[in-house]
């Protein structure tokens, strides 16, 4: 059999397998099927090109430059799935499997595209929080901002997953506009590499942004700078060992880690055999223990259930994975597959032996079991072990060791208290799921546990059919835990990119905020005389364009008739006696909505032009109340523009009514769709 040769991408050019290069072999068969390793890879280099060229080349673009480059690497990745799916059956998994791991890769590409468009500005810094005033006057504020990392992301993947694993760290980090260097697990850094290639040959990629060492990553990480970020994902001791290396220490360099986890699932006492909650908990744990062969961080690892509830479970759920069919991936009857290498079935062995000293196997024999289409022997093949502790509080092992496979271990506990104190006995962990109807044992179990889980996901009849499930990671919500779990977080939207950002706090003037953040600052210059804005297309708006308005007489002729027209008589529009008695007016006043009304038909340009739609304010604060006699008058300051496609963006306008004495009445954020 001809070996297949792993490449590395290094400083723009493919570089194959060399001295130190290591086998690999199918965890189907357990025949050698490629090879990985290069030590003469000249890491420097690497970090050179990325820093010097592929950094300045993302950070010369926008967010929304990035995010649309994001999209268009799925779109290009989505296209080139079944050569992806192929591959990836040699490394143990199912067709289903893949669909989590390659399909929800490029989902979760897309997700940060579309989240880099919606929540991030078609900008290069990026606005922390509202702004600060740290002078009386307003003169002198604080704005915290965050700006790309001028250094490297380092991403040591795990082999679980060798397309989510590396997908869902480089699109956050991407988006920050901060170059990659991805190092997959040698044991099956050959899906990975077919990945980065389809990335590379597209063409979409700016030059450096990505890099790819299939094999050791010799002393990289020792010529790292404070610039530069490690995202490891694996076992706790390897995190602990490269995260405690002195030059990582000394030089402050930003370690995110996610490890081991003794990922826990709760089922509620209201949780009877017969209710859709027990048949649920019963087909999330059997999902948990056969998807990837178990191989996922996010597993359940202990099965938490009233003790009146085992001996129902430890029947239902062996009951479903008997009819689980362990085989040859590619076999459309094959429900589990084998595990990625015999070295990772050894070491599943190893630890379930552990377990077993203090629980006993309920289901599956590794010694006896059926394989359908492959040899039990040569592949990396170990059936689903279900354990039972019958005294966890006893227990230690089982709360701190973890079989990455197929295995999990039931236990029962006394009331709600008692599932509190078992599920954090893991001393913290990715995921911990609670399958129950009963609010009030939902908020006993959030309040107790969620300081020692990355999260918590709680499920029943009335979510279930749109649930993701207990083990699945959105790109949305933070991936990560506390303690064991590695102390890290991943993913969680515009958090994730967060991680490859220094976040700075800066302090000067309203016109040094607006210019470095793009946003305009009340106080800042202001700029007048130019035509009404409503006439002026979204290119031509200028950050701080600014017209004020004539003054308008409030009558009370005017508020009785919007209270007559509209139906809103609240009293302090309409009885001047109840209206005088309220702390806050000093007699009947205009409506707030009113006030809008009139602000609105002051500042508008009634004519067809750029602008296409108001789409909503923000903000509305009303400071002082309006009386008839009183006058209001409005001043319209562009804000902020974002563009949404090539056809329009949107405006924020800075939206000020302030009465007669030039006191401030109102104020707001007005947001429209303007043209290009």
């Amino acid at each position: 059999m001809t070996l297949q040769q792993i490449d590395s991408f290094a400083a723009g050019e493919w570089i194959a397998p060399g001295e130190g290069a290591r086998l690999i072999h199918s965890a189907v068969t357990g025949e050698a099927m490629a090879e990985a390793g290069n030590d003469a890879l000249d890491v420097q280099a690497m970090l050179d090109f990325a820093r010097n060229t592929g950094g300045p080349a993302l950070r010369a673009m926008t967010f929304h430059d990035r995010a649309r480059m994001l999209k268009a690497l799925a779109m290009h990745l989505s296209q080139h799935k079944q050569a992806m799916y192929d591959i990836s059956f040699a490394t143990g998994a199912t067709q289903k499997d893949h669909l989590i791991d390659i399909d929800g890769g490029i989902g979760t590409m897309f997700v940060f595209a579309s989240k880099g468009r919606r929540e991030l500005p078609d900008a290069h810094v990026y606005l922390d929080g509202d702004v600060e005033q740290l002078s009386r006057n307003g003169t002198f504020l604080g704005q915290h901002i965050c700006t790309p990392m001028p250094g490297v992301a380092v991403h040591i993947n795990a082999f679980n997953f060798p397309v989510w694993g590396m997908l869902e760290k480089l699109a956050p980090t991407l988006l920050a506009g901060v170059p990659a260097i991805v190092k997959p697990a040698t044991a099956s850094c050959y899906v990975t590499e077919l990945c980065v290639r389809l990335m590379i040959d597209s063409g979409i990629l700016p030059t450096g942004a990505l890099q790819l060492v299939s094999g050791g990553l010799g002393d990289m990480l020792d010529r790292l700078t404070c610039q530069d970020v490690v995202s490891f994902t694996g076992s706790a001791w390897t995190a602990n060992k490269l995260r405690s290396a002195p030059h990582i220490i000394e030089n402050s360099i930003h370690f995110v880690s996610e490890q081991d986890s003794l990922n826990a699932s709760i089922l509620g006492m209201d949780a009877e055999p017969g209710t859709p909650e027990f048949d649920l908990f019963v087909k999330e744990v059997h999902r948990e223990m056969t998807t990837k062969a178990g191989q996922k961080c996010t597993a359940i690892r202990r099965i938490i259930a009233p003790e009146t509830r085992v001996p129902a479970l430890i029947e239902a759920i062996s009951e479903r994975l008997s009819r689980t069919t362990i085989g040859d991936p590619r076999l459309e009857t094959t429900g589990m597959g084998a595990l990625v290498s015999n070295s990772q079935k050894h070491d599943v062995l190893s630890q379930s032996a552990i377990i077993g000293s203090e629980a006993e196997r309920v289901y599956g024999n590794p010694d006896d079991f059926d394989v359908e289409g492959a040899d039990a022997e040569a592949g990396a093949f170990v059936p689903p072990m279900l354990f039972h502790c019958a005294n966890p509080d006893a227990a230690e092992r089982v709360h701190d060791t973890e079989a990455f496979g197929p295995v999990s271990t039931i236990m029962g506990y006394r009331d709600t208290g008692h599932a509190v104190e078992l599920a954090n006995r893991g001393m913290g962990s990715l995921v911990a799921s609670v399958v129950t109807r009963d609010p009030a044992i939902a908020r006993e179990i959030a309040l107790g546990s969620a300081a020692f889980h990355g999260r918590l996901y709680f499920n029943n009849r009335d979510s279930m059919k749109e649930s993701t499930g207990h083990g699945s990671p959105l790109p949305h919500m933070v991936h990560g835990g506390p303690g064991r779990a590695g102390g890290g977080e991943e993913m969680g939207g515009v958090r994730g990119v967060m991680h490859y950002m220094q976040r700075t706090a800066i302090q000067g003037s309203p016109d040094i905020l607006t210019a470095i953040g793009k946003k305009w600052v009340p106080g800042a210059k202001e700029i007048e005389g130019l035509a009404h804005p409503f006439t002026r297309k979204f290119g031509e708006l200028q950050i701080g364009e600014t017209i004020h308005t004539a003054p308008r007489k409030i009558s009370m002729e005017d508020i009785e008739h919007f209270a007559e027209f509209t139906g809103d008589t609240f009293y302090a529009h309409m009885d001047e006696d109840a209206a005088a008695a309220n702390p806050f007016f000093p007699g009947r006043v205009a409506h707030g909505y009113l006030l809008l009304s009139f602000a609105a038909g002051l500042f508008v340009e009634p004519n067809p032009g750029p602008v296409l739609a108001n789409t909503g304010l923000d903000g509305l604060r009303f400071m002082k109340p309006v009386s008839a006699g009183d006058s209001i008058k409005v001043r319209l300051t562009v804000k902020k523009k974002t563009g949404r496609n090539e056809e329009y963006g949107e405006v924020r306008w800075h939206v000020t009514l302030t009465n007669q004495d030039d006191e401030l009445v109102a104020e707001y954020e007005l947001l429209t769709m303007n043209a290009y």
